[in-house]
């Protein structure tokens, strides 16, 4: 873990009406003029995949569980995964959040593509790493990259009909125990699949919170809202954004990924980058990872549904474990 301090970077906050067409610059606002609350505490969730989400459930949960309940954060930014927990927080308490992914029925392995006698097992987790990787290793830098990564995702659209649309919101929509955006700030990323421009959606963006949290987790095909379409939010800035806590006191950063990233570190988007960068700006900055013994449950295996629970059961002992060392540094 780690402890130091913010900046006043800007984001994009596009509203429903006001979203600019392709190719046009989208606005930029200071995060500062966007909160009008206090910027003591900032809480960013990662992304992670589906054991991620539940990784990050069980930390907060342990947490919750001896008292230190930081869903209070003047802001929370969601990821991917991250949104989906950032969302499912606004609905339920942690302690719920955590016994619910326990209490699910466990879900068998499935099978990997490609592993019968003789082959090397390929899941689709580690074929679709196996494309993130190319796009990489031919784009210039992280506008590049979200450009092509927008590309290959608009190739995938499915057919006209909208049922995959249809099906994945409702999926989405599932995991979320209220559909109303919290009144607290909660801002959850985005990229535009057509401009490759990074797009950040809160509750005054004019979209409903099942279709900014569908949005963010888009990692393949992309997701439709109104005329524009949308790929997973780790491709905006590494999995975790945390760039956007700038200007806040204390910035807690849950990263089921580690902090690690595909992309070369000369980009500027790693998370030690960021953090660094809001530590020499003022704010102080912990990170909770998980824990070398639970490494294999995150990066290939993350859409493991089965690995879910002892996902969870992870965080909920590192949580619980850090809740001390932790509750000198948010309060």
């Amino acid at each position: 873990m780690n402890t130091k301090p913010s900046s006043t970077l800007q984001f994009t906050s596009t509203t429903h009406s006001e979203r600019p067409k392709p190719g046009q610059e989208q606005p930029q606002v200071d995060a500062s003029t966007m909160v009008g609350a206090p910027r003591e505490r900032a809480l960013v969730l990662g992304g992670g995949g589906s054991t991620g989400n539940a990784w990050l459930i069980g930390v907060i949960a342990g947490l919750f569980d001896v008292g230190l309940d930081i869903t209070t954060a003047d802001l929370t930014i969601g990821t991917s995964a991250g949104s989906t927990a950032a969302a499912q927080l606004a609905g339920a308490s942690p302690a719920d959040l955590f016994a619910a992914i326990l209490a699910a029925a466990p879900n068998q392995r499935t099978v990997p593509v490609g592993s019968g006698p003789g082959r090397v097992p390929i899941s689709p987790a580690m074929d679709h790493l196996e494309r993130i990787g190319k796009i990489i290793a031919a784009s210039e830098d992280a506008a590049d990259m979200r450009r092509r990564m927008g590309t290959a995702a608009l190739d995938m659209d499915p057919a006209s009909d909208g049922a995959w649309q249809t099906q994945w919101r409702a999926i989405v929509a599932s995991r979320l125990p209220s559909q109303h955006w919290p009144q607290r700030t909660v801002l959850i990323t985005a990229v535009d699949a057509q401009t490759g421009e990074p797009v950040v959606f809160d509750r005054n963006s004019g979209i409903e919170l099942a279709d900014a949290v569908a949005a963010s987790c888009a990692s393949g095909r992309p997701y439709r809202i109104g005329d524009s379409r949308y790929i997973d939010g780790g491709y905006r800035s590494n999995a975790e954004n945390a760039d956007l806590a700038a200007a806040y006191g204390r910035v807690l950063v849950l990263s089921p990924f580690g902090g690690r990233s595909l992309v070369p570190k000369e980009w500027g988007t790693h998370l030690t980058t960021q953090v660094d960068e809001l530590r020499a700006r003022g704010s102080r900055v912990e990170t909770i990872f998980p824990e070398s013994n639970s490494e294999h449950m995150f990066g290939a295996n993350a859409m493991d549904l089965s690995l879910r629970p002892p996902a969870a059961r992870a965080g909920h002992h590192q949580g619980r474990a850090l809740a001390e060392h932790l509750s000198e540094f948010w309060h």
